[in-house]
């Protein structure tokens, strides 16, 4: 339940389905990886950065009043929404950063859907002296202007994808377009823990700082483990951040929450596990949202980071094995759990982590009181508000 086999498969799981050009700079960067995630020097480098520039370690945040307001059980936030650039993606784009350095690559490419991986690979571009190239959906452009001025002022140049949907999934194909294209000077940094081996068990290595970090937090503030994990998930690289510490522990809950859109019918949702099958998409065998010819069927999400049509393939093993549960929160849910937070704790969480949120405000009532509860609060909801805003129809 650790790391994926020789050929990168969680279970079945996983892989590197990807055009032949792509096979040997995929096989050197596993190479590279492989010996950088061993090297004490390494370590020490991404620890310092870590802290000193994304500002590592997060708080894990006892929300008492609402804790009371869901009728006594104890809720620990675990505020990854106080990173610089106010998401977890910064954990990933400093570690994938310093790997480009090791390479001796001078330009990293993304690409974003919220714009929180845009913006955070745009500040260690900027942070390193890295030229910098980010890919984005019209659509998702629209929904987060302000994230694409963000990544502009740092330095990046933002790419207006058109095809398709014009979400994540498309500029994730222009990304590839480009990687393939200019392998020899360029890193992609990939914001999940999904596409082709080595990315899901990179991207999580990099990301599993979350669930270290509140292990430790939780044991000295609670002196004891919490009865459950929830995060939400798109590709899944914040639940899996948070997971990874305590799959081995056995009395741990944990709930990935997907998008849940506005119902069941195709193209209304992202709930891959509650609508999809097994297929390959963008490098990776996991559950996908298809048709029964093999077509990726449109997604839809008020949160332009849940709205991808896979799932990380590690996700896919552990819901297989039974140790993970996977579960949904509607649009409404949502929205009304943005509320909710904002209100009650005086914190915006992004429309992403709202659909965990959301999650445990419908579950609460079946918790033990007194039961301890970590929700990831993996980004904050300032790049949100305009959204919310449009959609409620406020001034």
């Amino acid at each position: 339940m650790n790391d994926p086999d020789s050929s990168g498969r969680f279970g079945s799981y996983g892989g590197r389905y990807v055009p032949e050009t792509l096979m040997s700079p995929l096989a050197e960067l596993e190479e590279v990886f492989t010996h950088l995630r061993t090297d004490s020097g390494f370590s020490s480098e991404l620890q310092k950065v870590l802290r000193d520039y994304a500002g590592r370690p997060t708080p894990l945040y006892l929300a008492e009043r609402w804790s009371d307001r869901l009728g006594g059980i104890r809720v620990y936030l675990k505020r990854e929404d106080l990173c610089h650039t106010g998401a977890h993606k910064i954990n990933n784009t400093v570690g994938q950063a310093l790997v480009a350095r090791h390479m001796g690559k001078n330009r990293i490419i993304a690409e974003t859907g919220a714009g929180q991986h845009g913006v955070a690979t745009a500040a260690v571009a900027a942070r390193f002296g890295l030229r910098c190239t980010v890919y984005m959906g019209s659509e998702d452009m629209k929904r987060q202007a302000l994230n694409v001025y963000r990544m502009r002022l740092m330095g990046a140049e933002v790419v207006t994808v058109d095809a398709g949907s014009r979400t994540l999934k498309d500029a994730i194909n222009e990304a590839m377009r480009d990687w393939v294209t200019n392998v020899r000077d360029t890193h992609y940094i990939l914001g999940s823990v999904l596409g082709p081996h080595p990315y899901p068990l990179m991207v999580r290595y990099f990301q599993s700082v979350i669930g270290r970090e509140a292990r430790q937090q939780v044991l000295e503030q609670e002196g004891r483990l919490p009865d459950l994990l929830v995060a939400c998930i798109g590709g899944g690289s914040n639940a899996i951040g948070l997971f990874h510490a305590f799959l081995n522990d056995e009395s741990v809950r944990m709930v990935g929450v997907e998008a849940g859109g506005r119902g069941t019918a195709r193209g209304q949702h992202a709930a891959r596990f509650t609508g999809g099958r097994r297929g390959v998409l963008q490098g990776t065998y996991t559950w996908i949202l298809q048709d029964d010819s093999g077509n990726i069927d449109p997604t839809h999400s008020v949160s332009a980071g849940l709205d991808y049509a896979a799932v990380g393939p590690e996700h896919a093993y552990l819901r297989e094995l039974g140790r993970c549960e996977y579960s949904t929160a509607s649009d409404k849910e949502a929205l009304n759990a943005f509320h909710e937070l904002s209100e009650c704790e005086g914190i915006l969480p992004a429309l992403e982590s709202s659909h965990a949120t959301a999650y445990l405000r419908r579950q609460a009532a079946g918790l033990t009181p007194g039961a301890c509860v970590i929700v990831n609060l993996s980004g904050r909801g300032d790049k949100d508000v305009d959204s919310v805003r449009g959609i409620e129809g406020g001034s």
